[in-house]
Protein backbone atom coordinates (compact mmCIF):
# COMPACT_ATOMS: atom_id res chain seq x y z
CA UNK A 1 0.00 0.00 0.00
CA UNK A 2 0.85 3.52 -0.79
CA UNK A 3 1.07 6.01 2.39
CA UNK A 4 0.80 9.69 1.87
CA UNK A 5 2.09 11.11 5.84
CA UNK A 6 1.42 14.43 6.63
CA UNK A 7 2.73 13.74 9.58
CA UNK A 8 16.76 7.97 7.55
CA UNK A 9 18.50 6.25 7.39
CA UNK A 10 20.25 7.59 10.28
CA UNK A 11 23.52 5.48 9.98
CA UNK A 12 22.49 2.44 11.36
CA UNK A 13 19.02 2.39 11.46
CA UNK A 14 16.76 -0.72 11.00
CA UNK A 15 14.66 -1.01 7.71
CA UNK A 16 11.31 -1.89 9.99
CA UNK A 17 10.99 1.09 11.64
CA UNK A 18 11.09 2.71 8.48
CA UNK A 19 7.37 3.76 9.15
CA UNK A 20 8.13 5.02 12.18
CA UNK A 21 11.14 7.21 11.22
CA UNK A 22 9.14 8.59 7.75
CA UNK A 23 5.91 10.12 10.02
CA UNK A 24 8.42 13.00 11.79
CA UNK A 25 10.63 13.46 8.78
CA UNK A 26 7.47 13.68 6.50
CA UNK A 27 6.01 16.79 8.77
CA UNK A 28 9.54 18.29 8.98
CA UNK A 29 9.67 18.43 5.42
CA UNK A 30 5.67 19.88 4.63
CA UNK A 31 6.94 22.54 6.75
CA UNK A 32 9.85 23.43 3.78
CA UNK A 33 6.94 23.39 1.47
CA UNK A 34 8.05 19.78 0.20
CA UNK A 35 5.47 17.63 -0.39
CA UNK A 36 6.62 13.67 1.67
CA UNK A 37 5.65 10.31 0.55
CA UNK A 38 6.25 7.13 2.15
CA UNK A 39 6.32 3.92 0.12
CA UNK A 40 7.46 0.33 1.66
CA UNK A 41 8.72 -0.75 -1.44
CA UNK A 42 10.88 0.22 -4.22
CA UNK A 43 7.83 -0.84 -6.61
CA UNK A 44 5.56 1.19 -4.94
CA UNK A 45 7.51 3.72 -5.23
CA UNK A 46 7.83 3.58 -8.48
CA UNK A 47 4.12 3.18 -9.18
CA UNK A 48 3.60 6.75 -7.15
CA UNK A 49 5.98 8.76 -8.79
CA UNK A 50 4.70 7.40 -12.24
CA UNK A 51 1.11 8.44 -11.06
CA UNK A 52 2.83 12.27 -10.13
CA UNK A 53 3.92 12.32 -13.97
CA UNK A 54 1.10 13.44 -16.21
CA UNK A 55 0.54 11.71 -19.68
CA UNK A 56 2.56 13.73 -22.53
CA UNK A 57 4.42 15.96 -19.93
CA UNK A 58 8.31 16.50 -20.62
CA UNK A 59 10.60 14.74 -18.09
CA UNK A 60 14.49 15.27 -18.06
CA UNK A 61 16.54 13.67 -14.79
CA UNK A 62 19.62 14.02 -13.26
CA UNK A 63 22.57 11.71 -12.74
CA UNK A 64 20.79 9.04 -10.11
CA UNK A 65 21.34 5.22 -9.57
CA UNK A 66 18.32 5.81 -7.83
CA UNK A 67 15.77 6.49 -10.03
CA UNK A 68 17.63 3.25 -12.07
CA UNK A 69 17.36 1.08 -9.12
CA UNK A 70 13.19 1.49 -9.03
CA UNK A 71 13.14 1.12 -12.91
CA UNK A 72 11.70 5.27 -13.10
CA UNK A 73 14.30 5.94 -15.48
CA UNK A 74 13.07 3.04 -17.97
CA UNK A 75 9.28 3.71 -17.28
CA UNK A 76 9.84 7.18 -18.46
CA UNK A 77 11.81 6.73 -21.46
CA UNK A 78 9.70 4.17 -22.49
CA UNK A 79 6.45 5.39 -21.52
CA UNK A 80 4.26 8.32 -23.34
CA UNK A 81 6.34 11.32 -21.87
CA UNK A 82 8.16 13.35 -24.06
CA UNK A 83 11.61 12.72 -22.64
CA UNK A 84 14.59 14.48 -22.87
CA UNK A 85 17.22 12.65 -23.76
CA UNK A 86 20.70 13.25 -22.75
CA UNK A 87 22.41 10.62 -23.79
CA UNK A 88 21.73 12.08 -27.60
CA UNK A 89 24.47 14.86 -26.81
CA UNK A 90 27.75 13.81 -28.56
CA UNK A 91 29.89 17.68 -27.57
CA UNK A 92 29.79 20.42 -24.83
CA UNK A 93 27.90 22.24 -26.55
CA UNK A 94 25.09 19.80 -27.20
CA UNK A 95 25.02 18.93 -23.45
CA UNK A 96 24.87 22.33 -22.34
CA UNK A 97 21.55 22.50 -24.83
CA UNK A 98 19.98 19.72 -23.65
CA UNK A 99 20.43 20.64 -20.00
CA UNK A 100 18.86 23.80 -21.26
CA UNK A 101 15.57 22.47 -22.49
CA UNK A 102 15.67 20.40 -19.03
CA UNK A 103 14.84 24.02 -17.38
CA UNK A 104 11.51 24.44 -18.81
CA UNK A 105 10.51 20.31 -18.34
CA UNK A 106 7.68 19.73 -16.67
CA UNK A 107 9.42 17.00 -14.27
CA UNK A 108 12.86 16.73 -13.24
CA UNK A 109 13.40 13.25 -11.02
CA UNK A 110 16.68 12.79 -9.42
CA UNK A 111 17.72 11.23 -5.92
CA UNK A 112 19.37 12.76 -3.57
CA UNK A 113 22.38 12.34 -1.63
CA UNK A 114 21.40 12.67 2.08
CA UNK A 115 17.86 13.73 3.59
CA UNK A 116 18.50 15.00 7.13
CA UNK A 117 16.28 14.05 10.33
CA UNK A 118 15.52 17.74 9.95
CA UNK A 119 13.93 17.19 6.63
CA UNK A 120 16.78 19.05 4.42
CA UNK A 121 18.02 17.47 0.91
CA UNK A 122 21.67 17.70 0.65
CA UNK A 123 23.64 17.11 -2.46
CA UNK A 124 27.07 17.88 -3.89
CA UNK A 125 27.58 17.59 -7.51
CA UNK A 126 30.23 17.48 -10.23
CA UNK A 127 28.62 19.12 -13.43
CA UNK A 128 26.05 20.12 -11.76
CA UNK A 129 23.27 20.39 -13.56
CA UNK A 130 21.33 18.08 -11.12
CA UNK A 131 21.73 20.34 -8.22
CA UNK A 132 20.80 23.72 -10.39
CA UNK A 133 17.20 21.86 -11.58
CA UNK A 134 16.77 21.06 -7.93
CA UNK A 135 16.91 24.72 -7.21
CA UNK A 136 14.97 26.31 -10.38
CA UNK A 137 13.27 25.58 -13.68
CA UNK A 138 11.20 22.41 -13.85
CA UNK A 139 7.24 22.79 -12.63
CA UNK A 140 7.96 18.98 -10.13
CA UNK A 141 11.18 17.96 -8.93
CA UNK A 142 10.38 13.97 -7.58
CA UNK A 143 13.10 12.85 -5.56
CA UNK A 144 13.56 9.11 -4.26
CA UNK A 145 15.54 8.39 -1.72
CA UNK A 146 15.94 4.81 0.15
CA UNK A 147 15.67 4.76 3.99
CA UNK A 148 20.06 4.46 3.80
CA UNK A 149 20.09 8.13 2.89
CA UNK A 150 18.77 9.74 6.41
CA UNK A 151 20.87 11.27 8.47
CA UNK A 152 21.67 12.35 11.22
CA UNK A 153 22.05 16.60 9.81
CA UNK A 154 23.76 18.22 7.03
CA UNK A 155 26.71 18.23 8.25
CA UNK A 156 26.53 14.16 8.54
CA UNK A 157 25.15 14.68 4.75
CA UNK A 158 27.95 16.46 3.28
CA UNK A 159 30.19 14.26 5.15
CA UNK A 160 27.91 11.02 3.23
CA UNK A 161 27.59 13.23 -0.35
CA UNK A 162 32.16 13.12 -0.10
CA UNK A 163 32.95 9.91 1.44
CA UNK A 164 30.46 7.15 0.51
CA UNK A 165 28.58 8.50 -2.77
CA UNK A 166 31.25 10.20 -4.20
CA UNK A 167 34.06 7.97 -4.05
CA UNK A 168 31.34 5.12 -5.52
CA UNK A 169 30.19 7.13 -8.22
CA UNK A 170 34.48 8.33 -8.87
CA UNK A 171 34.79 4.49 -9.70
CA UNK A 172 31.08 4.34 -11.70
CA UNK A 173 32.18 7.39 -13.97
CA UNK A 174 35.99 7.02 -14.03
CA UNK A 175 36.57 9.99 -12.54
CA UNK A 176 40.27 10.91 -11.98
CA UNK A 177 40.14 12.17 -8.70
CA UNK A 178 41.82 11.37 -4.84
CA UNK A 179 38.51 9.37 -3.68
CA UNK A 180 38.68 6.79 -6.81
CA UNK A 181 42.07 5.62 -5.40
CA UNK A 182 41.70 5.89 -1.52
CA UNK A 183 37.54 5.81 -1.05
CA UNK A 184 37.66 8.66 0.95
CA UNK A 185 37.33 12.67 0.49
CA UNK A 186 40.25 15.06 -0.40
CA UNK A 187 38.78 18.37 -0.53
CA UNK A 188 40.07 18.41 -3.89
CA UNK A 189 40.25 20.46 -6.70
CA UNK A 190 40.57 17.58 -9.43
CA UNK A 191 39.23 18.39 -13.11
CA UNK A 192 36.56 15.96 -12.75
CA UNK A 193 35.77 16.88 -8.83
CA UNK A 194 32.73 15.17 -7.65
CA UNK A 195 31.79 17.72 -5.15
CA UNK A 196 32.29 21.23 -7.18
CA UNK A 197 28.80 22.53 -5.57
CA UNK A 198 27.61 21.49 -2.10
CA UNK A 199 23.85 22.63 -1.96
CA UNK A 200 21.21 22.02 0.81
CA UNK A 201 17.39 22.64 -0.20
CA UNK A 202 16.08 23.76 2.87
CA UNK A 203 12.48 25.21 1.67
CA UNK A 204 10.99 25.30 -1.42
CA UNK A 205 9.46 28.98 -2.23
CA UNK A 206 6.77 27.31 -4.40
CA UNK A 207 4.68 24.49 -2.36
CA UNK A 208 4.74 20.93 -3.35
CA UNK A 209 6.60 21.63 -6.36
CA UNK A 210 9.32 19.37 -4.74
CA UNK A 211 8.12 16.05 -3.71
CA UNK A 212 10.33 13.42 -1.76
CA UNK A 213 9.23 9.52 -1.83
CA UNK A 214 11.13 8.02 0.89
CA UNK A 215 11.47 4.51 0.32
CA UNK A 216 11.68 1.89 3.01
CA UNK A 217 14.69 -0.06 1.10
CA UNK A 218 18.29 0.59 0.92
CA UNK A 219 18.92 2.22 -2.44
CA UNK A 220 21.18 4.09 -4.54
CA UNK A 221 24.73 5.39 -2.76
Amino acid sequence: VIKHISGGNILGYKEDNSLDLSKSLIKKQEKRNFKGYYCQTAQEALELALSLIPSGASVTHGGSESIKEIGLLDAVKNGDYQYIDRSLAKTAQEKREVVAQGVLAHTFITGTNAITMDGELVNVDGISNRVALMCFGPEQVIVIAGINKVVANSDAGVYRAQNIAAPVNAIRLSAKTPCYDTGNCAQCHADDCMCANIVITRHSRVADRIKVILVGENIGY
